[in-house]
């Protein structure tokens, strides 16, 4: 990525890393086949420094997108909070945000897929995973598990 203009609010990339675990949503950014932007929040799960992870139906423009263009970006916002600097009589906000590029692909294997959906459901749903195996036996086969892969560090950005 580019030098950012406010370098004093750069963070690194571990700092990067823990506003995706923190934020609700992730946003995704993909490119149509027809060259257009397409971006949505989705609920990913960090599996390492380089690995993300979402599920999905197996056909739609998301698919569509990763198939014709499997590079993608994500962005975050872990912490959003309007303010009025009386000292500076200013409008502003603080936030903690993150980017970072990576490449988009099917999950294949059956225990990598496993493995994502228990990493996701850990985080989201916590308290239900005595449910875990009943659902993935029930409905692994029709469940699509994209892996994003990082191709570059995260970024970070705080104010103040």
């Amino acid at each position: 990525m580019r030098q950012m203009r406010k370098s004093a609010r750069q963070q690194s990339a571990e700092w990067a890393l823990k506003v995706f675990d923190r934020a609700p949503f992730v946003t995704v950014s993909m490119t149509r086949p027809d060259g257009t932007p397409y971006g949505l929040p989705l609920s990913l799960v960090r599996k390492d420094d380089v690995t993300f992870y979402f599920h999905c139906a197996d056909k739609g423009e998301k698919m569509d997108c990763i198939k014709d263009k499997p590079v993608v970006s994500l962005s975050a916002v872990s912490r959003c909070t309007p303010k009025f600097e009386e000292d500076k009589n200013n409008f502003t906000e603080y936030y903690d945000s993150a980017v970072a590029i990576g490449k988009a692909s099917v999950v294949t294997d059956d225990s990598e897929k496993i493995e994502a959906l228990r990493l996701l459901c850990q985080r989201f749903l916590p308290k239900y995973m005595v449910h875990f195996d009943e659902a993935v036996e029930r409905s692994l086969g029709r469940t699509t598990v994209v892996k994003i892969t990082l191709s570059e560090p995260p970024v970070g950005k705080r104010k103040p």
